[in-house]
């Protein structure tokens, strides 16, 4: 070991004969960030960040607009201050994103900037992702050196599930860098008991809320009781610093939330996802606790648990299983559990290495164990939520997971090399090497006639490494021969450790995705890259009823031998139907063969599908329509006389016109159709006041709002969370306005009432 603190080796100072010295060391800030950098260090942190952007910018128009209900907000807010402030979808201001608007600025500004365009909405997102990874770095050397930051950089980077959402409009992406300066904030200030540091903690938590509400606040618990506990300075110093991070969380996160809720309602746009248009109804319920317990009045699986009970969804509702193993099932594993069960060891390898610390002391070792408990515990108390909670839950929302685990395989893999000559130690590394490469062999098994020469070369390579650090450790000490074997076993190791995920996310990379349900790599055998998995033919088959898919009707009839396109290999990768098996881009696909009842899929052969209310052909609930020139056309002409060009059913189709258009459409519904926004009388307020010109309703006389079976619930239906409003919207509408085809979409001119009606 030496102070320069060389590659996977100590994180700790070597303690030298000079007592003097070494007490004068505990006294300064106990971190490897005042040891001398090692000349490799810089190049190569440099390249971990140049290869992070590359990874996360290569191919990035593919996906297109992405996900397009916050793409068309984000073009909303582009152009309207207004829209902007409220994350509203529209820049007339009709209602909001079912979110805070926090990650939308950023976003926004570029397009602002630069214009409206893929890059212009995507390459802040794969910024955000270098900037976690840089933060990431830092946060994992101050204590284990550059070796083990780096090893934490690279990990994460090539999480697939990573480096999906870095290339997405979703907030997860500014929630995950927020999570992850949090943490590097607290760390900061446990290193000395720094109250600035703890105060910004609480101002980025704060943000955090602004950008996925209650999400926010899953690591509060663990980082606030750590500090608490393990703070040097006297405990009443501690409450009082966790008072002022605690009322900087409230002003940084608050303050919108306080002008919204004090501004008049009829001066602002609706909260979208609320059923009273409030947006602490919308935190506290289908944004919070709902996600808990299911309960989620208004959402896409909304009710799952009051109507269908736990065994409707499998214990998940309509989204899974849960349990302790729901972050290695087919559907997940794959994004975010290669290096996981790593993690879990190097967790506990790490406390039991560092335990013997003090508490009230700066010393190294104190401060790596504070480590250990506030990224471990982070990523316990979201590991634990994520796998037992009954409401909505996508595959990319492990993202959060990331950062958590990249770290604890970095700082851990430090602790045990450095403890490398025990026996203890050596079995551990090498124990984890082999559980590893045996893990990433089932994950590519998962994926049919993925790379198949790569699972069993992965499973070689790790064994090989298991073999050579074990024997390697047990040479005799200061051996040139053994020194070779070790860092050969541990470039092996390592290398096989990170191919399976890198594969997959290569696989991501080279192919779009969109819609409002994604996930990283191929198509596997039993999970979902859209509906169509195994989850929701499940739930089809037991007839589920109230959330998604089919609203409060049910869908019995959705799912023809093996669901949605896509089958047993688990639907598309970009949402509703039309991705590739293998992870192509989602498109308008065929829909559902002879079904009845699921929301958004185009009516294919041989049945009424499930078009419903929500837009042109191939539009759906999860992924918009395809807005064809002579609509985009229409929609132009004489724009500007109108405050909404049209207004669409379900925020999905809505975005996809208004995207192509340039103009606003009015997303009536929100998201799934199902909020009371706007009511019949208002929509008809603005009808007779000239403010909408076209009403987009579907292309033939299927299914859905217009008057069919359908996705009712989903829809807005009758009977759905919003009471009907949308339905009945689309019925007024084709009661009173002649419908006219263009571009394949079915238009009724609100300008123009059939006779005798108004």
């Amino acid at each position: 070991m030496t102070t320069a603190v060389p590659p996977l080796d100590s994180p700790f100072p070597e303690r030298g004969p000079n007592a003097a010295a070494d007490a004068a060391r505990d006294q300064a800030p106990a971190t490897a960030a005042t040891a001398p950098r090692p000349r490799w260090e810089r190049p190569a942190y440099l390249a971990l960040l140049l290869g992070t952007a590359a990874l996360l910018l290569w191919n990035l128009s593919a996906s297109g607009y992405a996900n397009s209900f916050y793409s068309a907000a984000v073009q909303a807010g582009s152009e309207s201050w207004k829209a902007f402030f409220f994350g509203s979808s529209d820049a007339g201001n009709s209602i909001t994103v079912d979110k805070p608007p926090a990650a939308l600025w950023p976003m926004a500004l570029s397009v602002r900037l630069f214009g409206l365009g893929s890059w212009q909405i995507l390459v802040p997102q794969a910024l955000m992702g270098v900037g976690t990874t840089a933060v990431l770095y830092a946060a994992v050397r101050r204590q284990f050196g550059p070796a083990a930051a780096l090893l934490s950089g690279v990990t994460f980077a090539l999480t697939p599930v990573a480096a999906l959402m870095f290339r997405f409009n979703n907030p997860d992406a500014l929630l995950t860098l927020l999570l992850t300066v949090t943490v590097y904030c607290v760390l900061r200030a446990l290193d000395g008991a720094h109250t600035k540091w703890l105060v910004l903690a609480g101002a980025v938590i704060g943000l955090a809320f602004l950008t996925k509400t209650l999400q926010a606040f899953v690591i509060l618990p663990p980082l606030a009781l750590l500090y608490a506990v393990c703070a040097p300075t006297r405990l009443r110093r501690r409450l009082g610093q966790l008072l002022l991070a605690g009322l900087a969380m409230v002003v940084a996160g608050g303050w919108w939330v306080a002008i919204v809720e004090l501004w008049p309602a009829g001066f602002r746009p609706y909260i979208g996802g609320s059923q009273n248009n409030s947006f602490l109804e919308l935190t506290l319920g289908y944004n919070g606790l709902g996600r808990i317990s299911g309960d989620e009045v208004g959402s896409v699986g909304g009710g799952a648990r009051r109507a269908g009970g736990a065994g409707a969804g499998g214990g998940g509702g309509g989204w899974g299983e849960t349990g302790i193993d729901r972050l290695f099932s087919a559907n997940i594993g794959g994004q975010i559990s290669w290096l996981l069960p790593a993690a879990l060891i190097m967790l506990v390898a790490g406390l039991v290495i560092t335990w013997r610390a003090r508490r009230a002391t700066d010393s190294v070792e104190s401060m790596a164990r504070a480590a250990f408990l506030a990224w471990g515990g982070c990523l316990l108390i979201t590991g634990l939520i994520f796998s037992y909670m009954q409401g909505i839950f996508h595959e990319y929302y492990t993202v959060a997971l990331a950062p958590f685990v990249a770290a604890l395989v970095g700082m851990g893999v430090a602790v045990l090399w450095e403890e490398r000559g025990g026996l203890a130690a050596s079995l551990t590394l090498s124990a984890t090497v082999a559980l590893t490469a045996w893990w990433s062999y089932a994950l590519l098994g998962r994926a049919s006639g993925y790379l198949p020469w790569l699972r069993w070369t992965v499973l070689a390579a790790g064994l090989l490494a298991a073999a050579g650090l074990l024997i390697g450790s047990r040479w005799r000490p200061g051996s040139r021969t053994g020194g070779r074997l070790l860092r050969g076993a541990a470039a092996l190791g390592v290398g096989a450790a990170l191919a399976g995920p890198f594969a997959y996310c290569l696989t991501t990379v080279d192919s779009g995705r969109s819609g409002s349900i994604v996930t990283a790599g191929p198509a596997v055998a039993g999970g979902v890259g859209g509906p169509g998995g195994m989850r929701f033919k499940r739930a089809a088959a037991e007839g589920f009823r109230g959330g998604f898919p089919g609203g409060p009707q049910g869908a019995t009839q959705g799912a023809p031998q093996g669901g949605f396109p896509g089958g047993a290999q688990g639907g598309p990768q970009g949402g509703m139907p039309g991705g590739a098996p293998q992870g192509g881009q989602a498109g308008a696909a065929p829909g559902v063969q002879g079904g009845q009842g699921v929301p958004g899929a185009a009516g294919g052969a041989g049945g009424r599908g499930a078009r419903s209310a929500m837009g042109g052909p191939g539009g759906g609930l999860l992924n918009g329509t395809k807005a064809s020139a002579e609509a985009t056309a229409a929609l132009r002409a004489n724009a500007g006389g109108y405050t909404w060009a049209a207004a669409a059913v379900g925020a999905q189709n809505a975005a996809s016109y208004q995207l192509a258009s340039g103009e606003p459409v009015m997303p009536i519904g929100g998201f799934n159709g199902s909020d009371p926004s706007p009511t019949l009388a208002k929509f008809q307020e603005y009808v007779k006041a000239g403010k909408i010109h076209y009403f987009i309703g579907q292309n033939d006389g299927g299914t859905g709002a217009e008057g069919g079976q359908g996705a009712r619930g989903g829809a807005g239906g009758p009977g759905g969370p919003g009471g009907g409003t949308s339905s009945a919207i689309a019925e007024w509408v084709k009661a009173g306005f002649k419908a006219t085809t263009i571009g394949g979409a079915t238009f009724y001119d609100l300008t123009a009432p059939v006779s005798g009606t108004s």
